[in-house]
């Protein structure tokens, strides 16, 4: 019996330094992670993820309680170069993190696991949490450009980005009977 456990012992750390199990996520093998993510999207932020999480790997990491595997990547964006992160889960993007002056600023959830504290997910339909676009809603921007971006019901920090089928003029706003089969494609946080 001892044999056999230092055998396993011996496998298991012989492994560890094996290429490719070095991307292995190992937290996600602990047992309070076995059952799903606790992240939620809140006026405070995303999980750990607040206004005063520093713009780094081990920083964000460790909001996310480890379960998302990081890259870092840099753009430009009105003329400056920013980093940002995108967390990722079965190699599917699930997070981007943006900052600037060292800090979060800005998070845009596409996992559909993660929810609003409210429930709101990625998928739901436009109709499920508005009645009209009016007052709630401006011709999305940026990467978002074929969408609509809502102010979610109560909050001064989180945003949803809705996407759909309409063959109209780029940069104007679909109409409501448009919009209300239009589903929840992006939440975004912003400090």
């Amino acid at each position: 019996m001892k044999s056999l456990r230092i055998s396993v012992c011996a496998l298991a750390l012989a492994l560890s330094g094996c290429s490719t199990l070095s991307s292995v996520n190992w937290s996600a093998a602990l047992p309070w992670n076995w059952f799903g993510s606790s992240i939620e999207v809140s006026e405070q932020g995303v999980g750990g993820i607040a206004a005063n999480t520093a713009l780094d790997e081990k920083a964000i990491n460790d909001a996310l309680n480890g379960n998302y595997h990081l890259r870092s990547g840099m753009k430009t964006e009105k003329g400056k170069i920013v980093r940002y992160f995108e967390a990722l889960k079965d190699d599917k993007v699930a997070l981007v993190v943006n900052g600037e002056n060292g800090t979060v600023s800005q998070v845009d959830v596409l996992d559909s696991s993660i929810e609003t504290a409210n429930g709101v997910k990625t998928g739901t339909a436009f109709s499920g949490l508005y009645d009209k676009a009016f007052g709630n809603c401006v011709a999305a921007t940026g990467d978002d450009i074929k969408g609509v971006e809502c102010k979610a019901p109560g909050s001064s920090h989180i945003s949803y980005v809705f996407t759909g089928d309409w063959h109209g003029p780029e940069g104007l706003m679909p109409s409501d009977d448009a919009l209300k089969n239009w589903k929840l494609n992006k939440i975004i946080w912003r400090r």
